[in-house]
């Protein structure tokens, strides 16, 4: 293949061809869906989206008697129904709800899709093949852009930006950053201990999770990942369910080494996110100068405080022990996990007590069969929330999280809005927010169109 495929271009066949030909290549590796349902637009026509109904990402109810403008990458502008555009391409939406692409801002590109198993014993080559089809699936349940919550996500970033295969957005946090018996000290107790110039663990060397101690330690970790790109740093400032050493009630890192990480980033213009659930972790995490609060489930009113007075954001995710719930074999992870889940009802009311800046993610870790529940874990939470608050929670709030990176952010511009200058990341769905959001647990079903970057990913209007 090789050889023929060098002989072709050694023959001067025109660009066009040739992209044919690598297209037919690719395709084998192209989920059926997607190759049924989403031809990639090449045109560079304007293109007009119209009968609708927009939610435009604020919240607000949706609207009639408007169309979408877009021109490139971006939404060029909002007109009125009766505006007419010459030579623009023109999408009948039919009626139905119009909206922005969904943000999860909680998400683990390379490890939502395999078991914790492969993880740790699988080629790399073959997590990123897996991780590819999962970046697809992703895009196709109508996640347009996704803040990735620790990995070696960089290499797939690279290739869904260049265009090699579809996925979402993605905001890339590197390997999380952990102290040694941390969250992300994935090691066995056969593994230990290591000597000061001993080798990296398997998991370190993945780039799933570095380990620091010390301050020295903290910066040149938090320094390595933005060298390659991160668009913000994960710490590990407290103990977990998933992980076997760590405890839940156990706080981790000193203020020091945490506030070495915060200044490390804020010198390269972005922010520190942190994994932590009790208040007194969430505490020192803050006096330390982290900007997003992971998880939290646990806080008590001062830390909420704490939260509002510093402007500190919170990142929550549906923790609730239902179905959708990772399942533990080990008691004492089952332990953890029912106690997170008592405190995730007090952890969404605490957030609307005291007007806590909340943003809205999954986390699914190590667990193929609920990667497809993405958007299901957001409708459910309609117990908390009103339906369109929640919505705009998943667009625009989210979008605002985003923006964090700063001068750091891959995608400069507003996200998870539907406005004159954003980037053109829209649905077409069979829903309606002002009562529920359970559509976007059917996105198959539900998502009758589905755009990213002003191309046409999949289409059954």
């Amino acid at each position: 293949m090789c050889q023929r495929l060098h002989l072709r271009v050694t023959q001067d066949l025109s660009r066009r061809h040739f992209l044919g030909g690598a297209a037919a290549m690719l395709a084998p590796f192209a989920l059926p869906q997607a190759v049924a349902q989403t031809p990639v637009q090449q045109t560079r026509r304007p293109l007009l989206l119209r009968n609708m109904r927009l939610f435009d990402g604020s919240g607000q109810a949706p609207r009639a008697g408007v169309q979408v403008l877009i021109q490139g990458q971006r939404i060029a502008e909002l007109l009125p129904t009766a505006a007419v555009v010459e030579n623009a391409q023109v999408i009948d939406c039919q009626g139905k709800l119009v909206l922005p692409g969904l943000i999860d801002t909680h998400w683990h590109t390379m490890l939502a899709g395999i078991s914790q198993l492969s993880a740790v014993s699988a080629d790399l080559g073959y997590l990123y093949l897996v991780a590819a089809q999962e970046a697809q699936r992703t895009l196709l349940r109508g996640f347009t852009s996704v803040r990735d919550a620790g990995g070696p996500a960089f290499a797939l970033k690279r290739a869904i930006d260049e265009g090699l295969v579809p996925g979402p957005r993605i905001f890339a946090s590197g390997a999380m950053i952990s102290q040694t018996s941390g969250h992300g000290d994935f090691r066995l107790r056969s593994d230990l201990p290591r000597a000061a110039n001993g080798p990296l663990s398997l998991v370190e060397q993945m780039g799933v999770a570095m380990i620091a101690d010390g301050e020295a330690e903290v910066l040149r970790r938090v320094r390595e990942q933005l060298m390659l790109g991160a668009s913000q740093i994960k710490m590990l400032a407290g103990g977990g369910v998933a992980s076997l050493y760590d405890p839940l009630d156990s706080t981790q890192f000193s203020e020091r080494e945490l506030r070495a990480g915060v200044e490390a980033a804020s010198d390269w213009n972005t922010y520190v996110m942190t994994h932590v659930y009790t208040p007194k972790g969430i505490q020192r995490a803050i006096r330390a100068g982290v900007k997003c609060i992971e998880h939290g489930q646990l806080a008590d009113e001062a830390s909420v405080r704490m939260m509002q007075g510093e402007g500190v954001w919170w990142s929550l995710q549906p923790f609730l022990q239902d179905a959708d719930a990772n399942v533990y074999a080990d008691p004492g992870q089952r332990a953890s996990q029912r106690q997170v889940a008592e405190g995730t009802e007090k952890a969404y009311a605490l957030a609307q007590k005291h007007g806590i800046r909340t943003g809205w993610g999954t986390d699914i870790l190590f667990n193929p069969k609920n990667t497809a529940t993405q958007g299901r874990q957001l409708a459910k939470l309609t117990r908390f929330y009103d339906p369109l608050t929640l919505l705009g929670q998943a667009t625009g709030t989210n979008g605002q999280l985003l923006a964090l990176s700063g001068a750091r952010s891959p995608y400069p511009g507003v996200l998870g809005r539907i406005a004159a200058g954003a980037w053109a990341d829209l649905l077409v769905a069979d829903g309606d927010p002002g009562v529920n959001l359970d559509f976007l647990a059917d996105p198959e079903r539900n998502l009758r169109l589905i755009m990213k970057d002003g191309k046409v990913h999949k289409n059954t209007l």
